[in-house]
């Protein structure tokens, strides 16, 4: 009987292959369930400990075709694509060609950046979500939902920065922002000269010896590709984010990521300390806070540095102990967070919540559909709207394309294309008045727009 998972040991530093650290036998039998179960098509998880490593594959690699993902199989990093771009302004500032004070205006010379009361936004403003700008731009408007990034052109930003009016001051709150990231990004190629591309290659992934880490993936990576499944199991090609790849644009493998991390862990010097230094803490007396772009908290009395990015068909998980010595990775081709697998094999013995199964769709009539139809604002901001398209009931907010929901019971929806539901309220006559859309642990209340 082939077995439910292959271990595959690697040594970036010499290591024998009897050191290769052992995957936590909780979080094995979970990707084994995540796979087995369809929610899944294939998931690697790398351990580190110290300088030995270990790549753990399950599922498959290609749809239809025997061998598990491993060591060299390439997957789209989402949001991890962030910390790469908190390096490059890390690197930055040890080069003395910055300082995290520098307004961003100063390195994009021809941009319009807005300011609050003659409070420009600083690169590390930029870095650490406290800008000041919105997670996506308000004239951001997909002409293809199922890849929403690849008509964003640098144009486009620059239309928004000239026309955006920041709500406050920037250094003053944390709002976690895509476009933030985007501006950062073309602010540091710009500095020096090139793409972001040819910035990421020279000061990380050349020195690095990270092979199959790119923003535009070479046809040796693209075979290599395992591809992207909506969370149905549909397939989803892999987003071209365009202008706003600094946020989440990055393709990489178990191996480079290794080697990623090991320079976090095993380099104390610049840049990647200054990258992992807390700056400002995500709310105030929140004990959670940012560096250049890491996350940093402590568990179980140990600091470590974390984050997850999550695309089309893509999530990832990366993150190491601050004292170096021990490290995860968790990449997978379906968009179903892999957070808690990675804090667990990270934290061997912490418990992994119940496997919730994916809810089963039920059928209803267009007119029975055609009462959820409506605007559900948050705020000025954003609102969610409720459309009936040829296939169902649609969902879209503010600068988001739209989604089909399908019907779990009455009154309740789920996406299929992000991990998120939405549970309809109704008053005191039977008529819907509102909506809780939940996603990621958070419950947001949403109040109808009545027509006036």
């Amino acid at each position: 009987m082939t077995p439910a998972f292959s271990l595959l040991p690697f040594c970036l530093l010499g290591s024998a292959a009897l050191a290769a650290p052992v995957l936590d036998d909780a979080v094995r039998q979970r990707a084994e369930e995540l796979t087995r179960l369809g929610m899944h098509a294939g998931i690697v998880i790398a351990v580190i400990d110290g300088k030995d490593s270990a790549v753990f594959g399950f599922g498959s690699a290609q749809p239809g075709k025997a061998g598990k993902p491993g060591t060299d199989t390439v997957y789209q990093i989402g949001s991890i694509t962030k910390t790469m771009t908190g390096l490059l302004l890390a690197d930055a500032v040890a080069q003395g060609k910055a300082t995290l004070d520098t307004p961003v205006a100063q390195l994009l010379p021809g941009y319009a950046i807005p300011a609050f009361d003659g409070r420009q936004i600083s690169v590390l403003d930029l870095a650490t979500h406290t800008s000041s700008l919105p997670r996506l731009p308000d004239n951001f408007a997909p002409a293809n939902p199922a890849n929403p990034y690849a008509d964003y052109t640098e144009e486009r930003q620059r239309q928004f920065l000239a026309g955006y009016r920041l709500p406050h001051a920037p250094g003053t709150a944390f709002d976690y922002s895509n476009i933030g990231y985007a501006v950062l990004g073309t602010a540091l190629a710009r500095q020096a000269g090139g793409s972001y591309e040819a910035l990421l290659q020279s000061r990380i992934a050349a020195p690095l010896g990270m092979r199959s880490t790119s923003n535009q993936p070479t046809h040796g990576m693209l075979a290599r590709l395992a591809p992207g499944h909506l969370l149905s199991g549909e397939a989803t090609p892999a987003w071209d984010l365009n202008v706003v790849a600094p946020a989440g644009g990055v393709y990489s493998s178990a191996r480079d990521m290794v080697a990623y991390l090991q320079a976090y862990m095993f380099k104390p010097l610049r840049p990647y300390a200054l990258a992992i230094v807390p700056q400002r803490p995500l709310a105030p007396g929140s004990e959670t806070k940012i560096g250049l772009a890491w996350l940093l908290e402590q568990r179980q009395g140990q600091g470590y540095a974390w984050h997850s990015g999550q695309t089309g068909g893509y999530a990832s998980y990366a993150a190491f102990t601050t004292d170096g010595k021990r490290g995860v990775v968790v990449l997978t081709n379906t968009a179903r967070d892999v957070d808690a697998l990675g804090v667990s094999a990270l934290f061997p013995g912490t418990p992994l919540p119940a496997l919730k199964k994916p809810p089963v769709a039920m059928e209803l009539p267009r007119a029975a559909l055609a009462e959820y139809v409506g605007e559900y604002p948050l705020d000025k901001n954003f609102t969610l709207t409720l459309t009936l398209g040829k296939d169902g009931l649609e969902a879209a907010g503010t600068g988001v394309g739209a989604a089909r929901v399908f019907a779990s019971a009455k009154d309740l929806f789920f996406f299929r294309a992000i991990e998120a539901e939405l549970a309809f309220t109704r008053d005191a006559t039977g008529k819907i008045d509102g909506a809780v859309l939940s996603q990621g642990g958070e419950d947001v209340v949403l109040r109808r727009r009545r027509p006036e």
